[in-house]
C-alpha cells in the first residue's frame, strides 16, 4: 500500500495540533473562565494531548474488526452515557445545554463516543449486508432506526450541529455502500425535516438562524459571528503577528473554542487560514485513500465514515465563523480546546492507522487490477 497516505494523513494531524496548542497560549488567558491563571486551558490540552496521543497509539494497535464486530456494547455505552446527561447531579447543564457529563477531575461530551458508536454500527451494517437495495426493511429501516435513536437524544440535550454530523456521516455511508438513490432521498428529506424543526422548536437556535439571514435586525444573536468576522478582517493578508490580536480581548467570546479559526486569521493572516484549509483537505485525502485501500468492505465503510465525520465538523465550524453557515457550537477538531473531542479525534486517527496497517500492499492492488482486467475482457461480447 502507499506509504504516502499515511505520512500525508500524520503531517496534517501534527499540523493543526501544533497550531492548536499556539493558539491556546495566545488566547486561553483571556477566557472568561480562565479562573486567574493565564495558561490554565494551555496545561489542560497539553494533558488531554497526551493522553489522546496514547490512545491513538493504543487503538492504531487493536485490529478494526474488533470496533466493528462489538458496535452493540459501544451503542449501548453511548446511549446510557447520553440519557445521564438529563439525570442531575450526574448530568451537566452548561449554556443551555444538557451535553456533558461530570467525572470528578472534568466533564465528558457523550455526543463524541455517539458518532463513534454510530459509524462502528453503519460500517458492520453495511458490510454484511451488501445487497441492501432489495432488502428494505432489514437494509435500511433498522439501521436508520438506531441511528435516530442516538439523534434524538443528542438533539434533546440542545445539540443540532452533533446531530447533523451524524445525519450526514449516515448519508455518505449509505452512498459509499452502493445504496440507491431512491432510498438515499427520503433519508435527506427526513434529515432536514428533522434539523428544521428542532430548530423551529428551540427559541436560541430560531435567533442564531435568523441572525444569520438578517444580522442587522438581531445584533445581538449575530454578535459573536460578527466579532469573528472583525477578527478575520483585521489580519488581513500577513496579521497582527502571534499574540497581538484583539478581539479575543473579551471582544470574541469563546474565542478559545468554537471560535479559535477568527483569532488565528487575526493573529497570523490569511496565509494562517489558508493553511489550516490546507491541512484538513490532506487530512481528507490521506484519510479516503486509507480507506479506499482498505483490505475489506468493512474497513472502506469504516474509514469513510470516520473521515466524513471529522471532515464535516471542521467545515461546519469554518463555514460558522467565516458567516456562512448559521451559528452551531462545534469546534474545529484538533484545534479547539476540548478534551473529548480531542480524545474522539484522536482515537479516529488510531483507527485509521489501524486501516492503513492491514490494507492492500502495492502488490495485491496490482494483481487485483490484472485479475479486473481479465474479467472484464472476458465479459465483452465476441463479435462475429
Amino acid at each position: 500500500m502507499n506509504r504516502r497516505s499515511v505520512l500525508v494523513l500524520l503531517l496534517a494531524v501534527g499540523g493543526l495540533l501544533a497550531v492548536g496548542i499556539v493558539m491556546l497560549a495566545s488566547t486561553g488567558e483571556f477566557a472568561e473562565d480562565a479562573h486567574g491563571r493565564p495558561y490554565f486551558f494551555l496545561y489542560h490540552q497539553l494533558g488531554w494531548l497526551a493522553v489522546g496521543s496514547i490512545v491513538c497509539w493504543c487503538v492504531s494497535r487493536v485490529d478494526y474488526h474488533i470496533w466493528i464486530k462489538n458496535w452493540r456494547w459501544i451503542y449501548i455505552a453511548a446511549l446510557v452515557l447520553l440519557v445521564l446527561c438529563f439525570i442531575p447531579p450526574i448530568g451537566a447543564r452548561i449554556n443551555g445545554s444538557s451535553r456533558w457529563i461530570r467525572l470528578g477531575i472534568g466533564t465528558f461530551q457523550p455526543s463524541e463516543l455517539a458518532k463513534f458508536a454510530a459509524v462502528t454500527m453503519l460500517a458492520w451494517w453495511f458490510s454484511r449486508e451488501e445487497r441492501v437495495e432489495e432488502q428494505k426493511l432489514k437494509g435500511f429501516v433498522v439501521p436508520l432506526g438506531l441511528v435516530s435513536a442516538l439523534m434524538l437524544l443528542i438533539v434533546l440535550e440542545v445539540d443540532v450541529g452533533s446531530t447533523a454530523l451524524i445525519g450526514a456521516t449516515t448519508l455518505v455511508i449509505m452512498i459509499v455502500a452502493g445504496s440507491p438513490l431512491k432510498f438515499i432521498l427520503p433519508v435527506i428529506g427526513f434529515g432536514v425535516s428533522v434539523i428544521v424543526g428542532a430548530i423551529l422548536m428551540m427559541p436560541e437556535r430560531m435567533g442564531r438562524f435568523l441572525a444569520f439571514m438578517h444580522p442587522e435586525r438581531y445584533p445581538k444573536d449575530a454578535y459573536q459571528t460578527e466579532q469573528g468576522l472583525i477578527a478575520l478582517g483585521s489580519g488581513g493578508i500577513s496579521g497582527l503577528g502571534l499574540g497581538n490580536g484583539r478581539q479575543k480581548l473579551l471582544y470574541l467570546p469563546f474565542a478559545h473554542t468554537d471560535f479559535i479559526f477568527p483569532v488565528i486569521g487575526e493573529e497570523l493572516g490569511l496565509a494562517g487560514t489558508l493553511g489550516i484549509v490546507l491541512a484538513y483537505i490532506l487530512f481528507i485525502l490521506g484519510g479516503v485513500t486509507i480507506a479506499v485501500k482498505a483490505r475489506d468492505r468493512a474497513g472502506l465503510l469504516f474509514g469513510m465514515g470516520i473521515v466524513m465525520i471529522i471532515a464535516t465538523q471542521a467545515a461546519v465550524n469554518l463555514g460558522v465563523t467565516t458567516q456562512l453557515l448559521p451559528n452551531k457550537g462545534l469546534p474545529l477538531p484538533f484545534i479547539s480546546y476540548g478534551g473529548s473531542n480531542l480524545l474522539f479525534c484522536m482515537a479516529c486517527v488510531g483507527v485509521l492507522i489501524n486501516i492503513y496497517r492491514q490494507g492492500l500492499t502495492e502488490q495485491e492492488e496490482e494483481q487485483m487490477e490484472q485479475l479486473e482486467l481479465v474479467l472484464q475482457s472476458e465479459r465483452r461480447p465476441v463479435r462475429l
